[in-house]
């Protein structure tokens, strides 16, 4: 892949359209009138994980990306843990994806006065689909993102001209949400929560280290381009969609989130572009789910390329050179776990915000840890030629800092993070907590009964 095949697999993750259209909203109920503040400190927070990610990448030249580096930094043990909270948070998203996709085509297809279908029948023509396209050449659904990609960013940039040709909306433009004492007047810990939330999926380029051209100049430019261009796209449209309301603001974002952003666009451009953003919506969460789905995968075949899970896993496609089998077992897992959810669930009803909200608090306890290998690793090491303390030290320690603060949040508020009453759904992260410990114990169980399985985690039979 290129540069650009790989910014747009990991952006598409990130579902823009849905991230204005639904999180947006959100940062802005809780974080008041500096909710585009709030974005800014998210952008820079995770440019700090970025610098560190990054340097390591340069450094340890291994595609396994979480799993490898906590691997390398912290221990095998640890390593191993990690990865396998990485396979069911993923696992977790992707499923999501699928519940979403199945309910929002089913609203939308009643918004336009047709008729009443079951969730249940979209998200397993969703699965399908991406199933069927996640087991050719990577480069089959790169180009499909790319399309999505361009179709959502179209949309949320419409959007943002048609603010700015009429004028930034009734009150005109004002700089209080830049202003730093606003934060005092919302729950800016909340808020930045969000806003960090939906910058998920740049983390996951070191995964494609062996299926990208030149990968130490096409991994930065990926991970640094990813978190720049949807930092400036939600700082952008954050500022421009609070500006469209003024003063009211807050309280549409708070009694309508979900009609927010369509109404605007609706209201500034043209009625028909309401059912647009809920259609792009939807293709959106499909290309996310094409990007989970690559993402999950190559860790499965990672795994399998260390014998952590069978061999088998790691078997390539002799003509679509993709990790085939690993997709496959991935697709079935993630069906598996829709279809138990489901019939536990028949409704649906805040099934997808369960799954993709433990999914995402597992991804930000692994980018934490990540961080934390980085300092550790180049403490053993030493700055190498061409970084500097700055990039090995300094960067990631403040992620880590922020890092360890959000997943601080997101338990604190884990109703708001999946959904239910406070204290209702925090069980679930026993889920998380049950995956590191079988994952940690299985390397145990290497340790002393298969040594040399111990010895190649991480994949220590490449590179540093």
């Amino acid at each position: 892949m290129s540069t650009t095949s790989l910014l747009l697999t990991v952006l598409a993750f990130s579902a823009p359209i849905a991230a204005v259209a639904g999180y947006i909203p959100f940062t802005i109920s809780f974080g008041g009138q500096a909710s585009t503040l709030v974005f800014i400190i998210a952008t820079a927070g995770l440019l700090m994980f970025a610098v560190g990610y990054v340097t390591m990448t340069k450094d340890l030249p291994k595609p396994g990306s979480f799993y490898a580096f906590i691997s390398a930094g912290i221990g095998k043990i640890p390593g191993l843990g990690a990865a396998f909270v990485a396979v069911v948070s993923y696992l977790l998203m992707l499923s999501g994806c699928f519940v979403f996709t199945g309910l929002t085509v089913t609203e939308f297809i009643q918004s336009i006065n047709g008729p009443e279908t079951p969730w249940w029948l979209w998200t397993a023509i969703a699965w399908i689909a991406v199933s069927v396209m996640c087991y050719f050449h990577i480069e089959v659904s790169a180009k499909i993102l790319g399309v999505a990609m361009l179709f959502e960013i179209a949309i949320v940039v419409v959007f943002n001209v048609a603010v700015v040709f009429h004028g930034g909306g009734t009150e005109g433009y004002s700089v209080t949400p830049f202003n730093p004492a606003e934060l005092g007047n919302g729950s800016v810990g909340v808020a930045l929560l969000f806003a960090v939330m939906v910058f998920l999926g740049f983390e996951a380029t070191a995964l494609f280290r062996d299926e990208v051209r030149d990968p130490d100049r096409t991994i930065p430019r990926a991970t640094y381009g990813a978190v720049l261009l949807v930092g400036t796209l939600y700082i952008v449209s954050c500022y421009l969609l609070t500006t469209v309301y003024g003063s009211d603001a807050v309280q549409v974002a708070t009694d309508n989130p979900k009609g927010m952003f369509p109404d605007a666009i609706g209201n500034l451009v043209a009625p028909a572009f309401t059912q647009l953003t809920f259609l792009f919506i939807i293709t959106s969460e499909l290309a996310a789910a094409i990007s989970v789905h690559n993402v999950v995968s190559r860790y499965v075949y990672n795994l399998g390329r260390d014998a952590a899970l069978p061999t088998s896993l790691a078997v390539v496609h002799p003509r679509h050179r993709s990790p085939a089998r690993a997709s496959v077992s991935v697709a079935a897992v993630a069906g598996l776990v829709v279809l138990v959810l489901g019939l536990a669930n028949s409704e649906g009803e805040g099934l997808d915000a369960q799954m993709f909200g433990l999914g995402t608090v597992g991804v930000l306890v692994l980018m934490a840890l990540v961080s934390v290998s980085v300092v550790v690793w180049f403490a053993r090491r030493g700055v190498p030629e061409g970084a500097s303390w700055v990039k090995c030290y300094l960067a990631p320690t403040l992620a880590a800092i922020a890092l360890v603060s959000t997943n601080v949040l997101a338990v604190l508020h884990f109703d708001l993070v999946v959904g239910g009453a406070p204290g209702q759904n925090l069980g679930l992260l026993l889920v998380l907590a049950a995956s590191f410990a079988i994952g940690a114990g299985t390397a145990v169980y290497f340790r002393y009964a298969k040594p040399d399985v111990f010895a190649s985690l991480g994949r220590a039979d490449e590179g540093a």
